[in-house]
């Protein structure tokens, strides 16, 4: 067989052809599955599905790892940096959780960057290729399994953590559900073998919580030591704006008409009798949905930051669980230092009575 020639890279849909094109795909699939049924699905699923016990073992035990490491980077540099940076209480207690999540997302987002556009995948630029050759029980690539397990057991992580490590916001609970869904998708799409387009929604959806962390973390470093840091604030302004934009090209724009058309309708016409074709793109429509909730979110942000001219995360309660986290973090600086203990008094102080910023770039 002679070798082919330059592959013809499909126009990226509009969004009328993906509800027009993905919806008649839809119907037609559902027509055809009248042998469908619990019966089928379990077959399906036994025929198709490839995850190995080890690969099981692994991911309980990177999900573990990752707790651990976070305890600890918490505790040896994450709280001691903030005491150092001499913030106030409430956002003493709430940096290390942002932190934490920089480090991550900013290491997990570069690499899929790397597999997408350093390296011999084209899914980026040539999404319906993500199901080119697909095979039941086919290698998943080395550079992608690595990619996986990081992911999987960092979103393990994640369920346990959103419970019981971060602080609690109103989207906690669909954070919750967004994890679970996050995982099943990456748990199944493993497993059967569309870790393709696994690495593509992965980049997609990353980047948001590269910058939303990153301003976050200039929100509270702006009124470090009881004064106002103009270039922390000129920062996390031009965060939250590439936040705001980010999230609508990325997950609002390039994931339905890259990925969702992809799912629908390159899938079927790659591959004949795709397993779990309803599942997953259930999965991938939840999603969706959950972007679209959270824009909302940043619309109410944006109205916000218009009217009153300061960032803030309007996902927070100002309730008594944020300010026993503060007083907590306090008695500890006052137990480990008495200079810092009457630094953080002071602190109180501002944050009781507003005592006048002293300026700082």
């Amino acid at each position: 067989m002679g070798s082919a020639g330059p592959v013809e890279v499909e126009p990226m849909p509009g969004y009328w052809e993906l509800i027009t094109r993905g919806s008649s795909a839809m119907l037609g699939a559902w027509r055809d599955c009248s042998h469908c049924g619990l019966e089928f699905s379990k077959r399906t699923l036994l025929d198709n599905a490839y995850i190995t016990w080890t690969e099981i073992a692994l991911f309980f035990f990177c999900a573990f790892l990752w707790t651990i490491i976070r305890k600890r980077l918490t505790e040896s540099l994450f709280k001691p940096l903030a005491q150092w940076c001499r913030l106030m209480p409430k956002d003493a207690a709430k940096m290390p959780e942002s932190a934490w999540k920089l480090v991550f997302y900013t290491m997990s987002w570069s690499y899929s960057t790397y597999l997408l556009f350093f390296s011999s995948y084209s899914f980026f630029n040539n999404p319906p290729s993500v199901f080119s050759n697909w095979k039941s029980g086919m290698t998943v690539p080395t550079d992608i399994a690595i990619a996986y397990l990081i992911q999987g057991s960092f979103y393990g992580h994640s369920i346990y953590a959103t419970v019981n490590m971060d602080t609690w916001r109103k989207d906690s609970a669909v954070m919750v559900v967004h994890h679970i869904i996050t995982l099943a998708l990456i748990s199944f799409s493993y497993a059967f073998r569309y870790h393709n387009v696994g690495i593509l929604v992965l980049f997609l959806h990353d980047i948001n919580d590269v910058l939303l962390e990153f301003t976050k973390l200039n929100v509270y470093l702006k009124a470090r030591g009881g004064g106002y840091h103009l270039l922390n604030d000129v920062l996390s302004n031009m965060g939250s704006v590439s936040f705001s934009v980010t999230w609508f090209w990325f997950r609002l724009y390039w994931f339905p008409l890259k990925v969702l058309y992809a799912s629908c309708v390159s899938s079927i016409q790659s591959v004949n009798n795709i397993p779990f074709y309803f599942f997953f793109n259930a999965l991938l429509f939840a999603l969706l949905l959950m972007n679209i909730y959270w824009f909302l979110f940043i619309v109410i942000f944006v109205v916000k930051l218009l009217k009153v001219k300061e960032v803030n995360d309007v996902r927070e309660y100002e309730d008594e669980d944020a300010r026993k986290a503060a007083e907590e973090l306090l008695k500890d600086a006052e137990n480990n230092d008495d200079d810092a203990g009457h630094h953080n008094s002071a602190q109180r102080k501002y944050v009781q009575n507003g005592v006048t910023k002293d300026k700082h770039l």
